[in-house]
């Protein structure tokens, strides 16, 4: 298994008639996720890679079939309306790639998507790839390199950080180990699907033997998973790596969502919570590997 992605997801792209939506619905097409549609508003009955352009979501829709996903590559001041637009029609996952997305725009999409039973990932995001499965959105920029740096095994990664979230399956892979699902879950302050969401999802896949996380300062996503560990509700293992060691209150951190206020989201505060209930966190980023063989050597996970 794998969580949000896999080969039977059947995947929107809005925007896919931009420079971004079309080479990014190749990538994804070239992994292997089913790509069966697009839409951009004035361009219906166009085809980009061999993949039919509709000029709304509803009319996409009624023409090939239920959606699964959109994968949203348009600019963040009409990402509100497409991603509405989504939902409305029936789509249940949204992945909202653009940054500087408003945020009540984004407070509004998650009102819409509660209301109907939707999920999103991002804003600011590369989005969500399981290896040998299907990607949705841009982790690892060409199917080649996708292919060759991540593999299928126990891990489920999650991280607020894009480029992190390759670069730990990548030197994790070069240690042999494979992930079940990479989720990058957006650097803005308000998300779609946090750290401690994911984090459920993967104690939900029986797969998933254990996970590994890239936090960072700022916000309680690593807070919230160290209450779902204490509760019993997380039980698998977890390894983690804090970024920001050096940061000082009012500093930002590399993301939107990476700030600390006064003593709020601090690194010290979000190792010494996650420490408390159990969860490995190591100091330094090259840690992470060795420290992740480590966990599932001692809790006989298989590679």
């Amino acid at each position: 298994m794998s969580i949000l992605i896999d080969r039977t997801k059947r995947v929107l792209v809005q925007g896919i008639t931009g420079r971004e939506g079309q080479t990014r619905a190749r990538l994804m097409q070239e992994y292997g996720t089913q790509v069966v549609a697009g839409v951009t508003p004035g361009k219906g009955g166009q085809q980009v890679n061999g993949v039919p352009v509709f000029d709304t979501v509803q009319e996409a829709w009624e023409m090939v079939g239920a959606l699964d996903v959109s994968v949203l590559f348009i600019p963040a001041p009409i990402v509100k309306s497409a991603a509405l637009e989504a939902i409305d029609a029936g789509v249940k996952l949204l992945v909202i790639v653009p940054d500087r997305v408003p945020i009540f725009d984004v407070l509004e999409i998650a009102d819409a998507a509660k209301r109907t039973g939707a999920r999103f990932v991002g804003p600011n995001t590369l989005g969500v790839l399981s290896p040998g499965k299907a990607v949705l959105g841009m982790i690892g920029g060409r199917a080649a390199s996708a292919r060759s740096w991540f593999f299928p095994g126990p891990v489920g990664i999650t991280s607020r950080s894009g480029g992190i979230t390759s670069s730990m399956a990548y030197y994790l892979a070069q240690e042999g180990i494979g992930a079940t699902t990479l989720v990058h879950v957006g650097g803005d302050v308000v998300v779609g699907l946090p750290h401690p969401e994911v984090v459920k999802l993967f104690q939900s896949d029986s797969e998933t033997k254990a996970i590994v996380m890239f936090g960072e300062i700022g916000g309680s996503q690593e807070e919230q998973v160290a209450d779902l560990v204490e509760a019993d509700e997380v039980t698998k293992p977890i390894v983690a790596f804090i970024g920001g060691k050096a940061a000082k209150s009012g500093t930002r951190f590399s993301h939107a969502g990476a700030i600390i206020e006064g003593n709020r989201g601090t690194y010290k505060g979000k190792v010494e919570r996650l420490r408390e209930v159990g969860v490995t966190v190591v100091e330094t980023f090259g840690e992470l590997p060795q420290a992740t063989l480590a966990i599932l050597k001692k809790h006989g996970i298989s590679l």
